[in-house]
C-alpha cells in the first residue's frame, strides 16, 4: 500500500469516529441520567466502584446507576417502596441507597 493510500484511510477513519461521537450526543436529545431506577444489570453506565459500565449494577434500584430517561420524568418514575417503608424515587444525582454490596 502507498502512503497516499494509507493517509486516506487514516483520515476516513478519524472522520468516521468523529461523527459517530458527534452522533451519539444527538441521540440522548431530550433525555436526562436518571439514578436508582434501573434493575440490576439493566443500567446504561455509572454503577459504582468495581463496575465497568452499562449492565453492570449489581442491585435492583441501585443508587449509583443510571438509565436515560425522558428529559424530566426521571422524578416521576414510580418504584417500589423501600424495605423499611420510605419512598424510593429517581434523581438527577447518585445516591447512596441500595448500594451493591
Amino acid at each position: 500500500m502507498s502512503n497516499t493510500v494509507l493517509k486516506s484511510a487514516a483520515l476516513a477513519g478519524a472522520v468516521a469516529t468523529a461523527l459517530t461521537a458527534y452522533a451519539a450526543p444527538a441521540s440522548a436529545a431530550g433525555k436526562e441520567k436518571c439514578y436508582g431506577v434501573s434493575m440490576a444489570g439493566k443500567n446504561d453506565c455509572a454503577a459504582g466502584p468495581g463496575t465497568t459500565c452499562a449492565g453492570t449494577s449489581k442491585v435492583d434500584y441501585q443508587g449509583d446507576a443510571w438509565t436515560l430517561v425522558d428529559a424530566g420524568t426521571c422524578m416521576t418514575i414510580e418504584l417500589p417502596a423501600m424495605a423499611d417503608g420510605t419512598m424510593r424515587k429517581g434523581s438527577l444525582e447518585p445516591l447512596k441507597r441500595d448500594m451493591a454490596g
